[in-house]
């Protein structure tokens, strides 16, 4: 069975796209989900983040998101860390994962793909990309945060256009091309 990775830069419309993709029967693997699972879930990670970025990270057990993404997203080696921290938990949780699967290929939704290296055990890769002020937009409006809060965010992700660059696949989500068709056409060729 394929895995293929599905990737973009945040606002770009990759949860959307995996959605899609879904409702054709697609299974999908959302790593960031995952993620947060397992920030929450697992003593072992839990443990590792609190000797990293402080006891107060964990409040009554519970991850202090906010606290922990203004630290990561203003300090791109924290950010780092974290990742590599987690990364490894989320690729247990996909391997088992793909295990109990049965569509046709299995998608992997990741923000940090490549960033991750998870790209190396994929078959293929799909970008999906849209022009950077509509990512802005959407952010802004999805997270009801500032347009400095989500440059800030995109400046500590690998370049869209490099994404682009590395990908089998590229999905244009920019409210004028049919997102339709592209899944589509990527699937057929997928499954063939």
């Amino acid at each position: 069975m394929k895995k293929i990775g599905l990737t973009g830069g945040i606002g770009a419309g990759k949860t959307f796209v995996a959605s899609i993709f879904q409702k054709m029967g697609i299974d999908v693997f959302s790593a960031d989900i995952y993620a947060k699972r397992c920030m929450q879930e697992s003593k072992e990670l839990k443990d590792v983040i609190v000797q990293c970025f402080g006891a107060d990270i964990y409040k009554n057990g519970g991850l202090q998101k906010q606290k922990l993404a203004e630290i990561v997203f203003s300090d791109s080696e924290k950010l780092n860390v974290l990742n590599k921290l987690v990364h490894p938990f989320v690729q247990i949780e996909f391997e088992k994962w793909c295990k109990i699967q049965t569509s046709s290929f299995l998608l992997k939704e990741a923000a940090i793909l490549f960033e991750s290296d998870s790209h190396k055990n994929l078959d293929a890769i799909i970008c999906v990309s849209a022009p950077l002020q509509i990512r802005i937009e959407r952010v802004m409006q999805r997270d009801r945060c500032s347009e400095q809060a989500v440059l800030k965010r995109i400046a500590n992700q690998m370049p869209e256009e490099e994404k682009e660059h590395l990908s089998d696949f590229v999905i244009v989500n920019d409210s004028k091309e049919k997102l339709l068709p592209q899944i589509i056409s990527i699937s057929k060729k997928l499954t063939n």
